[in-house]
């Protein structure tokens, strides 16, 4: 089975251990200090800092936390983006992009581009713009809300009846993201008078593998362009990117569990396999499509609970 496999903290692996929490396996391997299992996709966290995760989106599970041992430095990524970060990207003015909703069960995938000038660094700082995983989702739209009148940027949603073609038809998630993305930078830099010292995106996958999904695409933004891991730590743009497309999917899901008649719980725990017989029941199965990834395990898991 594929895999990948990252070194973290062990304070990262209690959040890490949080954040899965409703994923958790009962049974541990040896020398484990946790076994989640999400999406088709296994996490186990050693005591010695390493964290394997297997299965289906196995990478881009990984990226979430950290950068890969199996991905190359970024000196090293291919020609098109092997040039390293910049040394003084974070003062950048600078577009940052990045997504949610990818992990989700229920709810759609948010895309957003944001341009953050230098100046504006500090105003970002005082609002409190950081990493949206360290945010509550009451901070996030307390913030968001700020951020609308602030910075210029482009909002991409991919709902659940459209990914679920996409899905069907053989196309990858991550070649959807990168679809949304190179969207989602074009649009603004569309939307933008002066031209931005440098573009981030959270990277996902590897940039040549990036720019493979992207072929054919009639326009392909490539100036400088460049990919890192754990983004929102490099330049606020990431990080208010990222709150920008949590507070889209927040709005979205609320919208979701209006149309389903009850709270949709997020994630793809067994409170989601739960929630997902239920709608089922109310619904029929032909429903799900319209509100939740159905090609994800929870699927199988919920016709199993009725």
């Amino acid at each position: 089975m594929s895999n990948t496999v990252i070194k973290v903290s062990h304070e990262m692996i209690n959040k890490m251990k949080d954040y899965y929490s409703q994923s958790l396996l009962e049974k541990n391997p040896p020398g484990a200090i946790f076994t989640a299992k999400q999406n088709g996709c296994t996490i186990t966290a050693y005591r010695s800092g390493k964290v394997m995760f297997q299965g289906n989106f196995h990478s881009d599970e990984a990226s979430k936390w950290g950068e890969a041992s199996t991905i190359p430095k970024k000196t090293k990524v291919n020609k098109t983006s092997g040039k390293p970060l910049p040394p003084d990207i974070s003062t950048m003015s600078l577009i940052g992009s990045d997504e949610v909703g990818t992990g989700d069960y229920f709810g759609p995938i948010t895309v957003v581009s944001a341009y953050v000038k230098k100046e504006q660094i500090p105003l970002l700082k005082e609002l409190g713009v950081k990493d949206s995983k360290d945010l509550s989702d009451p901070q996030i739209v307390t913030i968001a809300k700020d951020l609308l009148h602030v910075i210029p940027y482009s909002l991409l949603i991919l709902h659940n009846e459209k990914y679920n073609q996409l899905q069907a038809s053989g196309m990858t998630q991550g070649k959807m993201k990168a679809l949304l993305h190179n969207k989602a930078l074009n649009n603004l830099l569309k939307k933008i008078p002066e031209k931005p010292e440098a573009i981030l995106i959270d990277q996902f996958v590897e940039a040549d593998t990036y720019y493979r999904h992207l072929k054919g695409q009639k326009e392909i933004c490539t100036e400088n362009v460049y990919f890192s891991t754990k983004g929102e730590s490099v330049h606020l743009a990431v990080a208010a990117a990222s709150i920008l497309a949590r507070y889209a999917f927040i709005k979205e899901f609320d919208k979701l569990s209006e149309k389903a008649g009850f709270t949709l719980p997020k994630g793809a725990g067994h409170q989601v396999d739960k929630a997902a017989a239920r709608l089922i029941k109310k619904k029929g199965r032909p429903a799900l499509k319209d509100f939740a990834k159905i090609h994800f395990a929870n699927t199988e898991k919920a016709l199993k609970l009725i």
